[in-house]
């Protein structure tokens, strides 16, 4: 999107302090002894120009998280400072310069896809005018510009996401929240959208992403907070977590005797040995020994690749469904 050639008040006060700082941030719900704490404790700080991912299993805090930075829940304890406001005292002035992307897709079906964007911006305060100079710009961002005149019963699923996004820009915001934005994609519609958020990144925009696809995170993250039940258990960029929390070689092992080898498997030899399914997951810094012990084996086969950051998730988060 469109910068400003010269740096503005709001440039020079990003610069000068986090875009979004959270400090011993606490949220429950309920009463009684059905009261649970949802977010618990979480500090984080964003800089002005990354992309920071928060991962963590479903009912971690993610979501609950975003809604109280952006004054749409109100928390029990802990400050939120978002674009230099107050949160949730100034949550609508903040809110003029966020963008934010939802989980679900809640666009008007009532409307064609510029009128879509056309709304959104007078919530804003934005002039029709201003707000139609924008529509191309943002219409190419989706590559949606032979849609524009759709009704929204007549996209595909992908399209939506893509207008969703493209809405969450009309303002031209300094941050970007986005929740779970390429859920539902099918793989190339997920890297048209990887692109243009490197696109924003490029040109300065700030990102909060929550995101269960791992490599997701790991392409787009400059850094990142792992949390479960509310807390932070982890920090930095995908890099340094997968080395500080990960061995560097993992060997996957199938098949009907999978299971046989790692009962017999010398266990000196790796770091760790890990079940999921069918699978034993060989997890170690010393890979050699662990491939000839498998060439000796028949009725098993295996698939050897570096460590990443899924590997890093399970460790920190466990192998368990949550729901």
């Amino acid at each position: 999107m469109p910068d400003s050639a010269e740096p503005s008040d709001r440039s020079v006060q990003a610069a000068s302090e986090p875009i979004l700082s959270v400090t011993a941030l606490r949220k429950s719900f309920g009463k009684g002894e059905s009261r649970q704490l949802i977010v618990d404790g979480l500090s984080f700080a964003l800089r002005a120009g990354e992309c920071y991912g928060l991962l963590g299993p479903n009912g971690a805090g993610k979501t609950t998280t975003l809604r109280l930075c952006l004054g749409l829940a109100t928390p029990d304890g802990g400050s939120i400072r978002l674009v230099g406001e107050n949160i949730p005292q100034a949550a609508r002035a903040a809110r003029l310069r966020v963008g934010v992307v939802p989980q679900a897709d809640n666009l008007d079906p009532d409307f064609t896809v510029q009128e879509n964007l056309r709304v959104f911006g007078r919530y804003f305060g934005m002039r029709d005018a201003e707000i139609d100079a924008r529509i191309p710009e943002l219409l190419a961002f989706a590559n949606l510009q032979s849609k524009k005149d759709a009704r929204i019963g007549e996209l595909s699923g992908g399209m939506k996401r893509r207008l969703t996004l493209a809405r969450a820009l009309v303002n031209d915001p300094d941050l970007i929240f986005m929740d779970e934005p390429t859920t539902g994609l099918d793989p190339q519609a997920r890297h048209m959208i990887w692109e243009r958020l490197k696109n924003l990144l490029a040109k300065g925009k700030t990102i909060l992403l929550t995101t269960h696809f791992m490599d997701e995170a790991e392409r787009l993250c400059d850094r990142l907070a792992v949390i479960d039940h509310g807390k932070m258990i982890a920090e930095g960029s995908p890099q340094q977590l997968i080395a500080r929390h990960i061995e560097a070689e993992v060997v996957e092992v199938y098949g009907d005797r999978a299971q046989e080898w790692a009962a017999g498997f010398d266990r000196s030899q790796a770091a760790r040995l890990e079940t999921s399914g069918e699978t034993v997951f060989c997890y170690t810094d010393h890979v050699k020994p662990v491939l000839a012990s498998l060439q000796e084996v028949s009725g098993v086969r295996y698939l050897h690749r570096p460590a990443n950051l899924e590997d890093v998730f399970l460790k920190l988060t466990g192998r368990e469904m949550r729901d």
